[in-house]
């Protein structure tokens, strides 16, 4: 077993692991240091240094996301050295974009915002021509606002460590500086999957869901979690509801396995069915010749009896069974024991196909 690493962090004795960084033992210990770039699922850059701490004996501030904790270390994360740069740094972030909270979908959820807030800052003392890209909506799904984006490479990271896409990077330089897929194109013209990772872990409003655009603010947002129906594997997702309808889906990130909160395509944006007009809402029994609407109890009654007839003229292997990769294990463990259990048939089989 590891020896522990004994350390200062604002006047406190501390105890640390070999390889941690100072932000994963302030985290541990419940000091926070803001951050911007950083995510957890992905390797740490330190493009924002918006977590630089003061280290005595360094010869500047550290980003404490990349540097690994030593012993003897003597950090301090709250003086005012610390809290002018975290300033400085979030006032040109906050100029060199076109920050329009009032219409942004990530009012209330982004960190921008927040670090804004909490550190006090009325204005940004700096005046940064936006770069003056046009949003991209050239799909259904993913809408894009580079003049929001902070190029924090959270997105990039994203697509190509979590789902190994490698579809984003970054391309130009100085204030044109991009995020994108390769040679320019825009999403729809890319080798994209429409995973919507980039979405996800976006922090401001670069990359936002397009299904959800003024459908509701967060704040008045309901997440219900559940599991996607699309396959097997049991995603956990959470459902976005606004008055009664599903705005967007997210992934989950709090219950772990089996996707520790992504998701793919059909996951993350096929949820248009729910609403469609054609959609199939309640039973239907066919009546002298003509479908009409029934009851559950009735349509569950009728199909009891006419199985049961089945049955016992022609036998058990008269029927058989198909059920469906859209339900979750459990259902489709039940219908197969139904099938052999109740019926008495072993003529079941499963479409692996949607």
């Amino acid at each position: 077993m590891d020896r522990k690493i004994l350390l200062t962090m604002d006047g406190r004795d501390i105890e640390a692991n070999p390889g941690q960084t100072i932000l994963d033992v302030a985290k541990e210990n419940g000091i926070f240091i803001p951050t911007l770039c950083h995510y957890a699922k992905t390797t740490n850059v330190g493009a924002c240094r918006v977590c630089v701490v003061e280290v005595k004996n360094a010869r500047s501030m550290v980003a404490s996301c990349c540097m690994p904790v030593s012993p003897g270390m003597e950090i301090k994360t709250d003086t005012k050295a610390v809290r002018d740069a975290q300033r400085l740094i979030v006032e040109l972030l906050w100029s060199s974009g076109d920050h329009n909270c009032l219409t942004c979908e990530q009012n209330g959820t982004c960190e921008l915002q927040d670090l804004i807030y909490w550190l006090k800052i009325e204005e940004p003392r700096f005046k940064i021509e936006s770069p003056g890209y046009a949003p991209e909506n050239t799909n259904t799904m993913i809408s894009r606002d580079l003049n929001k984006c902070i190029l924090c490479g959270r997105c990039v990271r994203a697509c190509n460590e979590i789902q190994v896409n490698e579809i984003l990077d970054f391309s130009m330089r100085g204030s044109r500086a991009k995020v994108g897929p390769a040679f320019d194109s825009d999403y729809i013209g890319s080798e994209c999957f429409f995973c919507g990772e980039c979405a996800d872990v976006c922090p401001v409003g670069a990359i936002t869901f397009r299904q959800a655009r003024f459908a509701g603010r967060p704040w008045e947002i309901k997440k219900i979690r559940t599991t996607c129906t699309y396959c097997g594997v049991g995603c956990q997702m959470d459902l976005n509801v606004h008055q009664g309808k599903i705005v967007k889906v997210s992934g989950n990130r709090s219950y772990g396995e089996p996707n520790d909160g992504s998701l793919c395509v059909k996951g993350r944006f096929g949820i248009d069915f729910m609403d469609h007009p054609d959609r199939l809402k309640t039973p239907l029994i066919r009546k002298k010749g003509e479908l009409v609407e029934a009851g559950w109890d009735e349509a569950l009654d009728y199909i009891a009896a006419k199985f049961k007839t089945i049955r016992d003229q022609d036998g058990p292997d008269a029927l058989a069974g198909l059920s469906s990769a859209r339900c979750t294990n459990e259902e489709n463990y039940l219908f197969q024991k139904f099938m052999r259990a109740a019926i008495g048939t072993n003529n079941v089989d499963h479409c692996a196909r949607l």
